[in-house]
């Protein structure tokens, strides 16, 4: 099986290269996210025609997250984390895909840092860290995937002190990705790739694209029943270079059957 993750900043405006990739990398489950599209706006028309069901849950020109399943559709159990108290921003969703928990997840920027977009981020993330402890005690075989907006390490980006008062690598952002790995989780590109930088993001200024100025925002963990059949896992760099390109690229992992 394999599993990917792509914030695709704005499916209307991407969806060419989506679809592109569905048929090239041929994942069996996706995590979207960064649809920027209303919910009656996804293109599910053209996401059937490319073999894959769906559920979504968006926002007009922000936000926004679906599952994509090949050849079948993701049986939905939630459309946001519990006792969010901001449900208009769409952020997490999750389904159960042949019999796998999949949770696909838009976590907050958390810019300008200090203030309140900073503390919503932190908020979010705990609430985040609350429910993942449930889904990891149930035993079941669970997958949260998506873009955190934490780079959780200096190792996972570029040298650079541009990004030093950036809310992704904060110490206290940082410090829950720490608490949510405590939980069991396991990390699938750090636990295949312990030595290599991986970048996962390429902003659009100061050409960082092109001279390699990334990050690894997007993350893909696996619970215990999952990380015994990981087999591998990396990023389709290629994407992030081609014509009207998300700033993002896929992340995924593929797991033995």
């Amino acid at each position: 099986m394999k599993l990917a993750t792509y914030n695709i900043n704005s499916i209307t405006r991407r969806l060419p290269n989506l679809l592109d990739w569905l048929a090239e990398a041929e994942p069996d489950i996706v995590c979207l996210q960064e649809l920027k599209a209303a919910t009656p706006d996804f293109p599910i028309k053209a996401i059937e025609q490319a073999g894959y069901g769906a559920v979504w849950r968006g926002q007009s020109a922000w936000n926004g997250v679906a599952i994509l399943q090949k050849g079948g559709t993701p049986v939905l159990t939630r459309n946001a984390l519990p006792d969010d108290p901001d449900e208009k921003q769409p952020r997490y969703i999750e389904a159960a895909v042949n019999g796998t928990l999949v949770a696909c997840l838009y976590a907050p920027n958390g810019n300008p840092q200090p203030g309140p977009k900073f503390d919503y981020k932190l908020n979010w993330n705990e609430r985040l860290i609350a429910h993942a402890a449930e889904l990891f005690a149930s035993g079941l075989p669970v997958v949260i995937a998506g873009d955190f907006n934490i780079v959780p390490t200096p190792f996972d980006m570029y040298e650079s002190k541009s990004y030093d008062d950036n809310a992704l690598v904060q110490p206290a952002p940082r410090e829950q990705f720490v608490r949510l790995l405590a939980q069991g989780w396991v990390d699938a590109i750090r636990k295949k790739h312990p030595k290599e930088q991986v970048f996962t993001f390429w902003d659009y200024m100061r050409k960082r694209w092109e001279r390699n100025g990334g990050l690894r925002l997007d993350h893909i963990l696996l619970s215990k029943p999952l990380a015994r059949k990981l087999i591998d896992a990396g990023v389709d760099r290629d994407v992030r270079g081609r014509p009207e390109a998300s700033d993002h690229a896929p992340v995924w992992v593929t797991l033995k059957d």
